[in-house]
């Protein structure tokens, strides 16, 4: 009889332990959140190749192209008319193909084509202007003309995260141009949903107070949150204050875990080289691609890392090799120690920039911005491995096959984390806004 009552004491003990978490979830807009159904990725790591690469020098292999070289070609608003003061330009760089299906790459990624059944290569993409700052703004938030939420933030939004002592969304290397903080903001949703930056050298400011003990720090924090909650009960709302008083916890809490997060000198001397740390070509984007699977590992939800410099009007052959020579190695060991953890399958990696380029040369050895038709890829997260999705015509102009346009992207990116673009919606001025807007189609022929 005892053991019976100490039993049911013991289970309203836990169930209302669980009301108790339930409430403080509730509260915590952090606090991880069902998915509109069963998720394939739990987190996403985006590859950012700010400026533009070439498609066609890259994962889309154009051999017309180059058996065409010096011809005639069309300029970038010219239609299908081609213009004898636009030559083509074939890429000077070979490709092969590589894995089981055979995925044309160039040699320019000769250590990421060791992965070619682990790449699902979107070479259908699309998007709406061939302009930095636009096209740059959209790729990051759906909308080229209004400040709207990040794709960073919309996720966390819809899935919270899994660590409360880490921020849900942060970048690492973030870009200040071509819209700046907007492509990592929150703008009407709280503001506990905008990425916390992270700078080049993998620090992050103002995390020490070198001033007050941790005690003290604590006692100082009580003191301006209950003047916060006050006037949060007087304004009954206010998102600002709301936004101000989990920042404020946030930031208390990464005190104790981030020195030590942010910390690669632990890791194997062997592992820190595979990544290219300690050397120069690629010591700082592979700082970040360590950098990104500890903060996955940890329980970030989504993590973007920056490269630049993917702009390449001239010096083609010099400038374009120099960017691939920098983010190759990094990025073909993060596929590696991703897979290596067995966190491959339910991490979506994303690679890409704002659009490509044009296959006829500009400045003799450079090419143009190229909106309607380039490549970008994922890998794991509940994608087809060693699969070319979509296609560009024959020179790469633009997408004529399984096109993909931004807003698709965003929807199948969504959809990969278990969230119906359609369905993670907030009401602001009036009106329930999404991602997509009021586009978007999930591309189900890439889904494994």
């Amino acid at each position: 009889m005892l053991q019976s009552v100490s039993s049911g004491f013991g289970y309203l003990a836990l169930a209302g332990l669980c009301a108790d978490e339930a409430v403080a979830a509730e509260k915590n807009p952090l606090a991880p959140k069902v998915s509109h159904f069963a998720a394939r990725a739990k987190r996403v790591i985006f590859l950012c190749m700010r400026g533009g690469p070439s498609h066609v020098d890259t994962f889309d292999h154009k051999p017309k192209l180059t058996t065409d070289n010096g011809q005639p070609g069309r300029s970038r608003n010219g239609g299908n008319r081609f213009r004898n003061n636009v030559k083509l330009l074939g890429s000077p760089w070979e490709f092969k193909q590589h894995g089981q299906n055979g995925l044309w790459i160039s040699e320019l990624f000769p250590h990421v084509a060791k992965h070619a059944d682990k790449l699902c290569l979107l070479n259908g993409m699309h998007t709406d202007l061939p302009a930095h700052a636009q096209a740059f703004v959209k790729m990051h938030t759906g909308n080229s003309q209004f400040v709207r939420p990040s794709l960073g933030a919309w996720t966390l939004y819809g899935l919270g995260t899994e660590n409360k002592n880490l921020p849900g969304f942060i970048t690492l290397a973030p870009q200040v141009g071509f819209g700046g903080a907007q492509n990592y903001g929150s703008a009407f949703l709280p503001a506990i949903y905008q990425a916390a930056s992270i700078g080049r050298d993998g620090q992050v400011q103002n995390i020490a107070n070198r001033r007050l003990t941790r005690e003290r720090q604590r006692i100082q924090l009580d003191l301006v949150q209950g003047l916060n909650a006050e006037r949060l009960k007087a304004d009954e709302v206010n998102p600002a204050v709301e936004g101000v008083i989990e920042s404020f916890e946030l930031a208390f809490r990464m005190q104790s875990e981030v020195p030590t997060l942010m910390d690669i000198s632990k890791e194997p001397a062997a592992l820190r080289e595979s990544y290219g740390i300690g050397n120069r070509a690629t010591d700082n984007f592979g700082r970040q691609c360590l950098l990104a699977r500890r903060l996955a590992e940890a329980g970030v939800r989504f993590i973007e890392l920056n490269a630049g410099n993917w702009d390449h009007h001239r010096n083609l052959r010099t400038t374009l090799e120099r960017s691939c020579a920098s983010t190759d190695q990094p990025i073909a060991a993060l596929l590696a120690d991703l897979a290596a953890r067995d966190m491959l399958k339910d991490t979506l990696v994303m690679w890409g920039g704002e659009f490509g380029r044009t296959p006829h040369a500009q400045n003799a050895d450079g090419r143009d911005h190229n909106n309607k038709g380039y490549t970008m890829w994922m890998a794991g997260g509940g994608v087809k491995g060693g699969l070319a999705h979509g296609a560009t015509d024959d020179y790469g102009y633009e997408a004529v096959d399984g096109k993909m346009h931004i807003h698709d992207w965003h929807a199948t990116i969504l959809h990969l984390l278990g969230l119906n673009h359609k369905n993670l919606t907030f009401n602001y001025a009036g009106r329930d806004f999404r991602l997509t807007d009021v586009h978007g189609n999930v591309a189900k022929e890439i889904l494994a």
